[in-house]
């Protein structure tokens, strides 16, 4: 009886444990909420996959004229989807212009909080729409 006691706790110490890691992965502490950076550029990649779509871009620096690879995350896509996005609503060669978090590191990536495609903005499902 003690034993299977012990075990249970135990168990239930380790999944509590292992459950703040899960948690701590949809935190936004490497994003610096402070300060929102917009960049324009033309996409290269887009993914629809869970746990984050992810959008690629290649940004044009104004100051120097070299391109940047940005990258800008959004929420799940099941999320999206309840938005009206699909698999296609964003595609390769693609204008857009995100405004997101910056990563606090200086590194180009970003948690989008508003997409400009053509002079309109695409829902994000945020609050910001």
């Amino acid at each position: 009886m003690r034993h299977t006691l012990r075990l249970s706790l135990t168990t239930s110490i380790a999944v509590l444990a292992l459950s703040a890691f899960a948690f701590a992965h949809h935190g936004n502490a490497a994003y610096d909420s402070a300060k929102m950076t917009t960049v324009t550029g033309i996409v290269t990649d887009f993914k629809f996959t869970n746990p984050h779509v992810l959008i690629a871009m290649d940004v044009k620096d104004p100051s120097t004229g070299k391109i940047e690879k940005w990258e800008g995350e959004l929420t799940s896509p099941n999320h999206l989807a309840r938005a009206g996005w699909t698999r296609s609503t964003i595609k390769p060669g693609d204008e857009l212009t995100m405004t997101g978090a910056a990563l606090k590191s200086g590194a180009p990536a970003m948690a989008i909080r508003k997409i400009v495609r053509n002079g309109e903005q695409i829902p994000t499902g945020g609050g910001d729409n």
